[in-house]
């Protein structure tokens, strides 16, 4: 099963639903348990869904702390990507005088695109895939403009680091793919989480039902809110796993404010 088919607002309508049924059904349970007159002891039953929902709570806490370095992670190479192009475009200054306008003008494209990509509502692997092609493109044709001019002095310092800047804007650029577009909460762990949940549900309803607790105005609203509380806590988890929901976004404003400044200083590149 493909979990990022599933659209944020179904894990949370479908959470809510899991836990509700799950406490009906172990309560049923339970209740028709101490009917039968059932000798089981409220005390052993307790430990037991306490420990389930404890477990629970340990595997939600190891998920949001999976998607909380990976969203902070996301973040540091946005600085980092800023940074990798600022340094780029401006080594591109020591190019000969008919490469250096280009160099420029790409990098201003790549900034754009790398910006104008993170706004987009959607990622359809449609666009993804032409933002990529757009992207190998550019850095294809900066690669082959600086190949060209350290092959005129294979002992410049200047075309090393040029070339060095580019490296490190390509090794940044295959970061931020990985981590945004590619790595995900492994299905398993998902699996693992709804099971871990639905058992102490379950556990925790039969406890109330063997206790031969009798249905008030309160219980559903408690139940509910039991509900409500998990249903947020993994739309927060899928929101953070799925930076092309555009429910939690990375600022991408260190890469708007390059932009800007290489815009501005154009004229002098040019």
């Amino acid at each position: 099963m493909n979990f990022d088919a599933i659209p944020i607002g179904g894990i949370f309508t479908g959470t809510i639903i899991v836990v509700m049924v799950a406490l009906e059904l172990g309560y049923r349970l339970g209740l028709a348990m101490h009917r039968r007159g059932s000798d089981d002891k409220d005390s052993a039953i307790a430990t037991i869904s306490a420990a389930i929902l404890g477990l629970s709570g340990f595997m939600l806490a190891f998920s949001f702390a999976i998607v909380s370095d990976r969203y902070d992670a996301r973040k540091e190479l946005v600085r980092e990507d800023a940074i990798a192009i600022r340094t780029a475009w401006q080594r591109s200054d020591f190019l000969p005088d008919e490469d250096r306008g280009e160099a420029a003008a790409l990098l201003l494209q790549y900034v754009d695109l790398r910006v104008k990509f993170a706004a987009g509502q959607s990622l359809q692997p449609e666009r993804v895939q032409a933002f990529q092609a757009e992207a190998r493109r550019l850095q294809d044709r900066l690669w082959s403009m600086a190949v060209v001019n350290a092959r005129k002095d294979m002992n410049s310092d200047v075309a090393a680091l040029y070339i060095d800047s580019l490296n490190e804007v390509n090794g940044i650029h295959a970061e931020r793919v990985a981590v945004g577009l590619q790595t995900r909460v492994p299905r398993e762990i998902w699996v693992v989480l709804y099971c871990v949940t639905l058992l102490g549900m379950v556990a925790g309803g039969y406890q109330t039902g063997v206790a031969g607790s009798k249905r008030s105005i309160a219980r559903p609203i408690i139940a509910f809110s039991f509900a409500l509380s998990f249903a947020l806590v993994f739309a927060l988890i899928a929101a953070l796993d799925r930076p092309e929901s555009g429910v939690i976004r990375v600022t991408q404003q260190p890469l708007i404010d390059l932009y800007d400044s290489m815009a501005a200083a154009s004229g002098r590149v040019q």
